[in-house]
């Protein structure tokens, strides 16, 4: 039972970051009056789908990210051309659907050779039909219909490129920005959850206690107070207590703890770790911690997107020095530590899905192609030149990039799966 609810908090919690990240860029966009063809969590073959106002919402198979795909943000394909026979069926006088397809099983339509159409910024269509040339004008938000699907058409004012360089990099912009919105809510949440610590404390008081080691045999408990090990006082000394700890291994220890207001007189015998060294005997030490008050709490989750920043900013440096495809973790080594610290409680899931989203939001603003910040470098070439870079060219360095990210991906996936196991 254990085990489902860490996968659940797992998938919530990518769930959570994805999403709030694509909202940003669907929000901002229809707030420039874009039409956002489709809003996506995730890629690959489609598991859910449905359809509210002008957008398809969709769950994907491959949880590897999302998309809130804009009309126009690559060329759009007019699949209406001169000769082509089609049927409309109109509305108040404008034409609300077009058939490319299955003519003659259509009603209550009109069928006819194409003469001429323009469905960007005239919104007309000429038809011949039996001879006749009738002119039709066509819905802003009309349908094409082909082969089963319905694609709304996309007048040119509606499209991404139409829209101002300002307009456009906030609907890019917005992914990040929301990322960076969420994290610092969750930093104040998890300040709320773990208080912050009181000035001047005059106690180590024991936090988490793991089972099974020498601290839980004894008999410790969380809350415990530490007043002295082998006769010396700890106070608040928390660094005194792990030293002195882990000069005692395999010899046993005398501590006096306090429990509410009663002393208690403990042995204990710190054990070796592997992989680790020193004396452990299973304890979390924590000093004293009190509830945050407003303003500080939004100081204390400022001070840490600043310091999980430059502690982003610093293992990016290190990686470039260093490179190795094992210092690479994809979905899997990622879900796999979030259900490591999901065991550790809500509280530090909160923490660690805040620092994921501060992450997510600070990695797609890198100038790589096919992330946001690769499209943020175009929109500001495009406001230096005055004129938008070929859409071609751009669209190709941005298939480019994906696609090599994507093998990347797959790659480090491969690695995490061989990882786990070879234990």
């Amino acid at each position: 039972m254990e085990t489902i609810q860490m996968v659940l908090l797992t998938v919530l919690m990518f769930f959570v970051l994805v999403t709030v990240h694509e909202w940003g860029h669907y929000y901002f966009a229809r707030r420039a009056g874009i039409l956002v063809r489709e809003f996506a969590i995730g890629f690959g073959p489609k598991l859910f789908s449905y359809k509210r106002n002008e957008t398809q919402f969709t769950l994907r198979l491959l949880p590897f990210g999302g998309f809130a795909r804009m009309a126009g943000e690559d060329p759009e394909m007019n699949q209406i051309e001169a000769g082509q026979t089609v049927a409309v069926r109109e509305t108040d006088g404008l034409v609300k659907t077009i058939y490319l397809d299955q003519l003659d099983n259509r009603k209550n339509v009109t069928r006819g050779e194409v003469q001429s159409v323009d469905l960007e910024d005239a919104l007309t269509l000429t038809l011949d039909v039996d001879g006749d040339s009738q002119h039709f004008k066509v819905h802003r938000q009309a349908m094409t219909v082909s082969k089963g699907q319905s694609v709304q058409i996309a007048p040119r004012d509606r499209q991404y490129g139409s829209k101002t360089v300002g307009q456009r990099a906030m609907a890019i912009f917005a992914g990040p920005l929301m990322n960076f919105v969420l994290a610092f809510v969750l930093f104040a949440i998890h300040v709320q959850m773990t208080g912050i610590q009181v000035d001047n404390p005059t106690n180590v008081i024991v936090g988490e206690v793991t089972k099974g080691m020498p601290a839980d045999k004894a008999g410790i408990r969380e809350g415990d107070i530490i007043e002295s090990i082998n006769g010396e006082q700890i106070g608040a000394d928390r660094q005194k207590l792990i030293d002195l700890i882990a000069a005692s291994q395999d010899r046993p220890m005398s501590w006096v703890i306090l429990r509410g207001n009663e002393p208690l007189n403990l042995t204990i015998t710190p054990v070796a770790m592997e992989g680790q060294q020193g004396g452990k005997v299973g304890i979390a030490p924590v000093l004293p911690t009190r509830q945050a008050g407003f303003g500080e709490m939004f100081q204390v989750a400022g001070r840490s997107m600043v310091d999980t920043t430059v502690a982003i900013f610093d293992g990016f440096r290190q990686l470039v020095q260093h490179f190795s495809i094992d210092d690479l973790g994809g979905p899997v080594r990622t879900a796999e530590v979030t259900g490591q610290i999901a065991k550790q409680g809500i509280d530090q899931l909160t923490y660690w899905a805040a620092i994921l989203s501060l992450y997510l939001g600070i990695f797609n603003l890198l100038p790589i192609p096919a992330l946001d910040g690769s499209r943020l470098i175009f929109l500001g070439v495009e406001a230096v030149r005055g004129r938008p870079i070929d859409p071609s060219r751009e669209g190709m360095v941005h298939f480019v990039g994906f696609a090599v990210l994507f093998l990347l991906m797959i790659a480090v996936t491969y690695n995490d799966i061989l990882r786990l196991i070879n234990g």
